[in-house]
């Protein structure tokens, strides 16, 4: 199948369902070969099969493409070891990682326990963690052997990550690790031939059918904005060739809709050269603030 990704070995995980099955059908129609990982769990992350991923494995090949199915846990080191060892022994090669695995258990903050904190930051961030670290040391390890890669990591945040969200401390808190996560990983692996960029996407899924369930928002031509298929493209093109210059960033996408976030940065300052008495510095403060740039709204606030 020919494409903007011909010929690149990419892992996907989370791929079962949702925006990672999309993002795997859509690599695949764009030529690549795809590692389909899911675990097959619940929403909330309990149980496991191996149903969703063979179904996305299946469609892949009837499309003409080739996919192999990886069940491990993204989570666990030596399960995130056998999933990268995965793309490498069926095609003796990595090009691409998507991030995407994760679920939800959305709570209060003061009604957050810590079972659910373990969970949460345990399948998002850490899940992002243990896949991109082995990946990165095969592609480090590559560059130092003198066949520098064209490689990508590409990581799921979320808006709640970028601007938190009511009743998802824990899951806005795991997001926005991610973002700081990418660009780490951006500064840091640059000189081995790879880019590392995130995306906050915002798109109809189990984790977000309630959310969304009365936002089947269309427009002319049968276009539906928060179907999951549309996050798809963006993501695809990260992990082409033609974005090797492009790294470092996080990108907001929903529906036809794609942005750049501007994160966290340095904004107005006050230096007295000296140290500052406490009674001085509400003044300066409020001097500070009434300069700066407003924060967005939490989202549901």
């Amino acid at each position: 199948m020919a494409g903007i990704c011909e010929g690149r070995v990419v892992v996907v995980t989370g791929a079962g369902r949702g925006i990672g099955r999309e993002h795997a059908l859509e690599f695949a129609r764009q030529g690549a070969r795809v590692v389909v990982n899911d675990l097959g769990a619940t929403l909330d992350g309990k149980g496991q099969s191996e149903g969703p991923a063979a179904e996305v494995a299946e469609a892949i090949r009837t499309l003409g493409g080739e996919a192999v199915i990886n069940g491990d846990d993204v989570a666990d080191w030596e399960g995130a070891k056998r999933l990268i060892q995965t793309a490498l022994d069926t095609w003796g090669r990595l090009d691409v990682v998507v991030n995407n695995a994760g679920f939800v258990r959305d709570r209060m903050f003061v009604n957050c326990t810590e079972e659910e904190f373990d969970a949460v930051t345990r399948v998002h961030l850490k899940g992002h963690f243990c896949v991109g670290r082995h990946a990165g040391a095969y592609w480090r390890d590559q560059s130092k052997a003198g066949n520098k890669p064209d490689a990508r990591i590409i990581n799921t945040s979320s808006g709640a990550g970028l601007q938190g969200s009511v009743g998802q401390a824990v899951y806005s808190a795991a997001k926005a690790g991610i973002a700081a996560l990418t660009l780490v990983q951006a500064a840091e692996m640059g000189r081995y031939g790879v880019t590392a960029n995130a995306i906050a996407p915002s798109a109809r899924t189990r984790m977000t059918e309630e959310v969304f369930k009365d936002m089947m928002a269309k427009v002319a031509g049968g276009f539906d904005a928060m179907a999951a298929e549309n996050i798809a493209p963006l993501v695809v093109w990260l992990g082409s060739a033609d974005a090797r210059e492009v790294t470092g960033r996080v990108f907001e996408v929903a529906g036809g809709k794609i942005s750049v976030a501007d994160g966290w940065r340095t904004g107005p300052e006050v230096d007295k050269g000296a140290r500052w008495e406490p009674a001085e510095v509400g003044k300066a403060v409020r001097g500070l603030l009434a300069k700066a740039v407003p924060p967005q709204k939490v989202y549901g606030s």
